[in-house]
């Protein structure tokens, strides 16, 4: 009996705990928003007969009551100490690394090289059309190395950026990987983000520079790492959202003298704005929007440079913190994120391209390129 009476009370005890959650899931109200993760959240799918029959109301319901659970960022919480506890060196993609970098994972095996082959075909095509150079970024997986744990595997990103340089012509190629490996204990990543800081993207700016100067181009560096400006000091990135645990806060920095020159800059050819950063962002979870106010579709920037020159950006969020270290060297610098766009490229560029020409410019990190890069001609 007392067996009996054991299992009675735990089929109550777990019923009960399911019908709390079940009624408490009910009462919630849904919430749209995530500040912790930083996205917009499921809501509820619409039923439907044939939406149930074809599987995709489930998968739908599924992904809503996942994002939409009760406490869900105490949870995630709760289990990446369990899993700390447990000595786990990877918790939902991300690996705890040396010195408190969350460094996330790209595993070998989810790139193949005919995916790599498609990207930088497609890559070519617009090289060839637009005269443009490139910049493929490494993520920090590649790059901070050593502070990765014992025997993480990594997606080998210098291996496919050599494929990169033979595809698509030295004279096209701009080698960031070196530049930031010989800067690897300086801190070129953020901690808790998966993006480079603004002194990584420095780097990247030094390592164009040199490769824009030539017999026409005498191009100097216009930055003073020294006089690097702290805006923000608490911020916790998308990496740091994954795990949802106690990690010391990263700074958010800028050049001084970005925020000096005299621009315009209208976004999504409406909004006009007469800087290059949104200090709103600072006071919310989002702080990397800070730079260009986070992603657009398309940036149109004006200067008062006077030399006539004309920049196109065709980039991934890296370009953010980039692209206001270029604004001495271009009249206008155009901004385009492909995944906002819809048109055919080539035809929209015509559009901003002067009689001399312009300049043509990709800025991707490599895994960004590999999932995001395609367009329409």
């Amino acid at each position: 009996m007392s067996e009996k009476r054991s299992a009675l009370y735990t089929v109550i005890l777990l019923s009960s705990i399911i019908l709390c959650f079940t009624f408490a899931d009910l009462v919630q109200a849904d919430r749209t928003f995530s500040d912790t993760e930083n996205k917009v959240l499921a809501s509820r799918p619409d039923f439907s007969w044939e939406a149930l029959m074809e599987g995709s109301y489930t998968q739908k319901y599924e992904t809503y009551l996942t994002e939409q659970f009760v406490s869900r960022d105490k949870w995630i919480t709760i289990k990446t100490y369990m899993d700390i506890a447990l000595q786990k060196k990877e918790i939902n993609g991300v690996y705890l690394g040396e010195q408190g970098y969350l460094i996330e994972q790209h595993l070998p095996g989810k790139y193949s090289s005919v995916q790599e082959t498609k990207k930088l075909v497609l890559l070519d095509r617009l090289v060839k059309e637009w005269d443009a150079r490139v910049m493929l970024v490494p993520t920090a997986d590649n790059i901070l190395k050593e502070k990765l744990p014992f025997s993480a595997l990594y997606y080998d990103q210098a291996a496919f950026l050599e494929k990169a340089r033979r595809q698509i012509g030295e004279g096209h190629y701009i080698d960031v990987y070196s530049a930031l490996q010989q800067h690897a204990e300086e801190e070129i990543y953020y901690r808790t983000d998966h993006h480079w800081t603004t002194l990584g993207a420095y780097y990247g700016y030094l390592a164009w520079l040199e490769a824009e100067n030539g017999e026409d181009n005498q191009l100097t560096s216009l930055y003073d790492t020294g006089s690097l400006e702290t805006v923000a000091e608490d911020f916790l990135g998308t990496l740091h959202s994954k795990v949802n645990f106690s990690s010391r806060a990263d700074a958010i920095r800028i050049f001084p003298e970005t925020q000096e020159w005299p621009v315009t800059v209208t976004y999504d050819l409406r909004d006009t704005r007469d800087t290059c950063y949104e200090e709103s962002y600072l006071a919310t979870k989002n702080k990397y929007g800070f730079f260009l106010d986070d992603n657009h579709g398309f940036v149109d920037i004006r200067t008062d440079c006077g030399n006539g020159k004309t920049l196109f950006v065709i980039k991934d969020s890296y370009a953010n913190c980039f692209i206001p270290l270029l604004i001495p060297y271009y009249e206008r610098i155009c901004v385009m994120d492909l995944r906002y766009f819809n048109g055919r490229l080539f035809g929209f560029m015509e559009g901003y391209e002067p009689e001399e020409g312009m300049d043509v410019l990709v800025l991707y990190n490599c895994i960004h390129f590999l999932e995001d890069f395609v367009y329409l001609e």
